[in-house]
Parts: structure tokens; sequence; C-alpha cells
């Protein structure tokens, strides 16, 4: 594994602690850390990273807190505090 992709998976990690204990503002800027690493290494973001993070305001999402999750017919609707909507299949 390249060692932007650990890094990458480290920041995934500190920002779901950093959410957790309620810092929100860290879990952000681990958020936007390790998105910026991927573009410019041109990697993607990791499954859950990319699934619990907001595209709009870079926030680590944790249902029932900052996040609303809907299920709909097929796919998933993950509503952030900012408004924003993601839409993820499901079978």
């Amino acid at each position: 594994m390249k060692i932007a992709a650990e890094r990458i998976e480290r920041l995934g990690a500190l920002a779901k602690e950093a959410a957790a204990e309620g810092e929100t503002e860290r879990a952000r800027t681990y958020v936007r850390r390790a998105r910026r690493i991927a573009e410019r290494h041109r990697l993607s973001l990791p499954r859950k990273l990319k699934r619990f993070s907001c595209d709009a305001c870079d926030s680590y999402l944790i249902p029932g807190r900052n996040a609303r999750v809907r299920t709909q017919d097929g796919h998933v609707v993950v509503t952030c505090d900012c408004g924003e909507h993601a839409r993820y299949p499901y079978d």
C-alpha cells in the first residue's frame, strides 16, 4: 500500500475519533487533509470515509448527531446538517 493511501486511512480513523469526541472542527480538518492527499496523488477515498463525510462542508457524518439517514426505493439518502444530500444504492 502506498504511503499516501496509508495516510488517508489514518486520517479517516482520526476524523472518526475526533467526531465521536465532539471535536467537529478537528474532524473536518482531518477530512479536508485526506481529500487533499487523495486529489494530489490521484487516489480515491476509501468507501468508509467517502460515505461518512459531507462533500459540501467536509464534516465527518455521524448518523443521528449531524446526519439524517433514510432509505427510499433501492437507495439510502444521507442528509448533512448543511443540507447536502448523498444517495447510495443498496440491494
